[in-house]
């Protein structure tokens, strides 16, 4: 039976009988990553000539040439490259030209209409940003890096030009402000098709990104669905979210003492298990790869570092000073040590949201097992990602038995899905106030290191998630002042450029900066946290 046929009969047997026991949930997930291996990335395909094409900076993104499509079979391409390249006048860039497709940008330098409002703006830009479904190649076979999907979907612009997986939350959020219902179950649908395919959510659809997920946002996307279609819509979903949930948890009913971490999950005490940010492999990123081989130049142990750099990619905070040992320098990153306090607030989502489901499906046994679930992660985030003395949350370094010292937007997730106590919500406010709150809007840490997660930057998603969280426990005065702020900033920058832009300065109100891209236009959960605060009385 083949391996995508075989997931879709354990699909069916979650579907038919309430779920699937541990074990055989991994072995779907053992099942999947043979598919995965299935298709492979672009430096496993092309090797010697992906190496030299990247180190020898042939574009000046990484990116571009892990966007390439090739015009031949990789076989034939490497078989040119290995005659083309004995030649005297060999030119390594006309050859790649002659080779590949370059990646198309259609959403790249797209500005507004003179006097269009910035809501208008938004509402134009959907149609550009959104990609029509990709079926396989007649032939079946896999042709470039980009993973086809069976519908519509939306892109964040400028260099992306893939999906990806948690700002596609907020964008939705945006669609739905913008009545775009039926594209929010397109990629809703999507997602659901990436976990029945390879057994969880990749960071995007490119081959690259198989061996990374991102932060779980997929069960906030089925609730914000049923909140379109009702309820009873988390019954169709309910076997995807099933997997999900085996993906983070693989490897929990292995772990020991001697043992304690296996890929996503770590035990830290008897019965207490959370988790942390990982990748399957250990290799430079394909699509930063210049960058990741430059900076293990000195390193020890590069595939250590590698490892540390394709988890924060998994974050999504890729970089801040949450991950760096010493808290400014990228090179002392370790990712992997930390017990993260947004994944596992986010875990807690996910629990809470399969305990609804089997419950409105009529299986209270796996509902309360659910509830439990949730509750004992709810206890384990208290117990060790809650500063008492600093009055914060902050992730936890589990090799060290210590908390981090970061201050990061990270802490308020627990606010956003409503584990934190009313008193810790106060505190957390105070500091939010106090530290973190710039004319712009919210700094993403209190660190300035030139990394793109850090001050003096400011994310759309993370607003958001503060907003809502401080109005969950009632502090709305200060959820008021920093959604003004937000939207002043973004209204300034649009009228100044006629863009919405990935991320923004909110201290010193300039073009933000940091990271190892230039800041991008576009921007998809720019503007669904946008339009979705302007849409609100």
């Amino acid at each position: 039976m083949k391996q995508y046929h075989r997931i879709q009969y354990f699909l069916l047997l979650v579907f038919f009988f309430g779920g699937l026991p541990a074990s055989q949930g991994q072995q779907v997930l053992k099942n999947s990553s043979l598919e995965q291996r299935s298709l492979p990335g672009p430096d496993e395909q092309f090797g010697k000539l992906f190496e030299a094409v990247q180190l020898k900076a042939v574009f000046p993104d990484s990116k571009t040439f892990a966007d390439c499509i090739p015009n031949y079979p990789p076989e034939a391409i490497l078989a040119s490259y290995e005659k083309a390249r004995q030649r005297n006048d060999f030119n390594l860039k006309t050859f790649v030209l002659q080779q590949f497709t370059l990646p198309t940008k259609p959403a790249s330098g797209y500005t507004s209409r003179i006097g269009q409002s910035a809501s208008q703006h938004i509402t134009d830009l959907w149609p550009v940003l959104t990609r029509p479904a990709t079926p396989r190649s007649k032939s079946g076979e896999q042709v470039g890096s980009l993973i086809p999907l069976p519908n519509p979907y939306v892109v964040p612009g400028g260099r992306f030009g893939e999906i990806y997986y948690w700002d596609s939350y907020f964008t939705m959020m945006g669609l739905r402000a913008s009545g775009k219902t039926a594209l929010i179950r397109n990629m809703v649908d999507n997602f659901a098709h990436l976990i029945r395919t390879f057994g969880f959510i990749p960071n995007g659809n490119r081959t690259y990104f198989l061996s990374r997920s991102q932060p779980p946002f997929f069960s906030f996307m089925v609730n914000l669905l049923t909140e379109i279609q009702g309820r009873r819509a988390l019954l169709t979903y309910l076997p995807e979210l099933q997997q999900e949930y085996a993906f983070w948890m693989d490897g929990k009913d292995q772990l020991t003492t001697q043992q304690p971490v296996y890929r996503r999950v770590v035990q830290l005490a008897e019965g207490v298990y959370l988790n942390r940010y990982y990748d399957d492999q250990s290799t430079p990123r394909p699509e930063s790869y210049r960058e990741d081989v430059q900076l293990a130049r000195h390193a020890k142990n590069p595939s250590v570092l590698f490892r540390h750099l394709r988890a924060a990619a998994e974050s999504g905070w890729d970089f801040s000073s949450r991950w760096f040992r010493d808290g400014k320098n990228l090179r002392t990153i370790h990712t992997t040590d930390f017990i993260p306090v947004d994944l596992n607030a986010l875990l807690v989502n996910l629990e809470q949201t399969l305990a609804d489901g089997y419950r409105l499906k009529g299986d209270l046994t796996r509902s309360k097992a659910y509830e439990q679930l949730a509750q004992q992660r709810r206890m384990a985030i208290q117990r060790y990602c809650w500063n008492p003395k600093s009055g914060f949350f902050f992730d936890y370094d589990f090799v060290t038995r210590k908390p981090s010292s970061v201050y990061s937007l990270a802490g308020v997730y627990p606010l956003f899905v409503k584990i934190a106590t009313s008193a810790q919500a106060v505190a957390v406010a105070r500091r939010l106030e106090q530290s973190f709150l710039k004319p712009g809007g919210l700094t993403t840490t209190l660190q300035t290191t030139g990394q793109q997660w850090d001050a003096p930057n400011g994310w759309a998603p993370l607003q958001w998630i503060t907003i809502q969280g401080l109005r969950t426990y009632h502090q709305v005065p200060l959820a008021n002042k920093i959604k003004t702020y937000w939207v002043a900033e973004n209204l300034r920058v649009y009228r100044a450029s006629g863009k919405m832009v990935e991320k923004y300065d909110v201290i010193s109100t300039a073009a933000a900066k940091g990271g190892e891209y230039p800041n991008q236009d576009g921007f998809g959960w720019t503007n669904g946290v946008l339009v979705k605060l302007l849409s609100e009385k």
